[in-house]
């Protein structure tokens, strides 16, 4: 008798906490709240709005990018507020509504004056890899001073949403996801595996190490690199094998077909630098999506999805290469088929996708100066030499610089204080060295922005990046056209000018209408606009704006 009712007691007991599960489960359901079940923000890395129309006629009508552009709304003239343009601010921006000056992400890297370092974006030492023998896992958001619409999503769901990260680049995982994040995933070259960190948990769960063991990266070096249509098509590029484009394949690699076959388990690093990088990506969208039933619950979940390869293809062959050209074609279609798989999976309509990008990038100035546009690279190795040999003339120390990078100077605060030199006096020598090279329109002290006349668009710009202990002192503004570096080829991209700063921004899928607006918008009203639309407060740095056109 005594032992019936003990297990009465235990059944009621576990009914009992069933039901209050239930009641919460039911609460979330029934607040008459509309949100969608999964939210999926897409980046791609170094896409400048107008590749949108540039391959338009080449993108297939069933692939991602007629679909977005067709059925979703365009918010066709996006522009990045602040410079360096580059893809860790442009990532931080994305999700935080914020700029440089606020989120303190003010590079990739950059010389912190608090902890007298030179310090990487994400770089976190007091962590661990998991998923993988190097320190490419050594990282974590702790650098960032703000929280993401992820980290909102989790405060207004009392953390019952996943927010998770997807990119190769870790630092493009890693800050969009927010410091909250369920996890983040990013790749290691070593061994061709996505890897993670300590910072988010103790091993990968096994839908990862399950990704892992498929070998994806030897699957897709097995089929070598060719174009996806016949050479001749590819009227929108250049001719193949430019003499400013890098051969990251190997010096008598000058142009497609490309070997790949030749680096299966041994070069795990040139996946960056085919289009293959798109795919393996949103393979690992998709596992994730299945691996961690996102959109699969009562409550909004969120996926930040990052596709690194157009950078490095940029950067290394152009622009308005060959290459560049089929990784778009290649990417529509992968764009497409990951959209397939959000409708069968999620359903339709019932998530919303935002795609954009983190910057853009120059043309390459060789390529430019065949068609009588003035452009040009500024050799800016050089300035840190020059500018110490002047400095210890005038001043008797060559360490009072020290470096140049990310478009400005970055001068030894506490040497200069510890010398009881005049700053201003050493300000001015830098200034009017950077005057006299070529490319440079305009260079002056960062601490003197207000009293010195700029273009307001400029002056905007400079301000939103400016984080005092985490910049340089002397900001550089270089002329039209002419880039920072890459003397020997390739391009890159920072500045404030448009095809660095124009961004393609379109909403698709739930509570979208179909539509454009020209009127000019922001990169840092992405966060609000979401935080609008899922009724949830706006990241803690946002200063942007909400695109109400967007929403039926």
């Amino acid at each position: 008798m005594v032992k019936s009712l003990l297990v009465f007691f235990c059944v009621c007991f576990v009914l009992y906490g069933t039901a209050q599960n239930n009641t919460s489960r039911q609460v979330a359901l029934q607040s008459g709240i509309p949100r969608p079940k999964l939210v999926v923000g897409i980046v791609v890395d170094q896409m400048r709005w107008d590749y949108l129309y540039r391959y338009y006629n080449r993108y297939l009508n069933n692939g991602g990018f007629k679909r977005l552009i067709g059925n979703g709304f365009s918010c066709q003239n996006t522009m990045i507020p602040y410079i360096p343009t580059v893809t860790a601010c442009g990532h931080t921006c994305i999700y935080t509504g914020s700029v440089p000056a606020i989120n303190g992400i003010t590079g990739n890297e950059w010389w912190d004056y608090d902890l007298s370092r030179d310090t990487y974006c994400t770089g976190d030492d007091q962590v661990k890899t998991i998923g993988g023998n190097s320190k490419a896992g050594q990282m974590s958001p702790r650098n960032l001073l703000v929280s993401t619409i992820g980290d909102e999503l989790h405060l207004a769901t009392n953390f019952h949403s996943k927010v998770i990260g997807i990119a190769l680049k870790d630092r493009a995982a890693i800050l969009p996801a927010g410091h909250s994040a369920n996890a983040a995933y990013w790749y290691e070259e070593t061994t061709g595996n996505w890897i993670s960190s300590s910072y988010y948990l103790n091993e990968l769960p096994k839908w990862v190490q399950d990704q892992n063991a498929k070998k994806l990266v030897d699957q897709y070096f097995a089929l070598d690199w060719n174009t996806l249509y016949p050479l001749a098509t590819y009227v929108q590029s250049t001719p193949d094998e430019e003499p400013y484009e890098y051969r990251p394949f190997g010096r008598e690699a000058k142009g497609f077909p490309y070997n790949l076959k030749q680096f299966i388990g041994k070069n795990y690093g040139l996946l960056h630098v085919t289009p293959y990088g798109n795919s393996f990506t949103f393979e690992m969208a998709k596992a994730a999506i299945n691996g961690e039933q996102l959109g699969a619950g009562t409550n909004t979940d969120m996926l930040t999805l990052s596709i690194s390869t157009p950078d490095y293809i940029g950067h290394t062959f152009g622009p308005n290469s060959v290459e560049a050209e089929d990784d778009f074609l290649r990417l529509d279609k992968d764009l497409g088929n990951f959209l397939d798989y959000l409708d069968d999976k999620v359903g339709k309509g019932e998530y919303l996708v935002f795609l954009t990008a983190d910057h853009g990038a120059a043309q390459v100035p060789f390529f430019l100066n065949q068609y009588k546009i003035p452009a040009g690279n500024a050799v800016d190795a050089a300035y840190t030499d020059e500018l110490n040999k002047l400095l210890k003339d005038k001043f008797g120390s060559d360490k009072l610089l020290m470096d140049v990078s990310t478009y400005q100077v970055h001068l030894n605060r506490s040497l200069i204080k510890h010398l009881g030199l005049n700053k201003d006096s050493i300000n001015k020598v830098v200034v009017d060295y950077l005057l006299t090279q070529p490319g440079v329109y305009r260079a002056f002290p960062l601490d003197k922005l207000n009293e010195t006349t700029l273009n307001a668009t400029i002056k905007t710009a400079v301000t939103n990046g400016y984080y005092p202990q985490r910049s340089g002192d002397i900001q550089i503004i270089f002329k039209p056209q002419w880039i920072e570096g890459f003397e020997n080829g390739g391009t890159t991209h920072g500045e404030w000018n448009p095809y660095d700063s124009h961004i393609p921004l379109i909403w698709y899928g739930w509570n979208i209408k179909s539509g454009q607006t020209g009127r000019e918008v922001y990169m840092t009203d992405i966060a609000p606009t979401i935080a609008y639309l899922l009724h949830i407060q706006m990241p803690s740095g946002s200063i942007g704006h909400v695109i109400e056109e967007v929403s039926r």
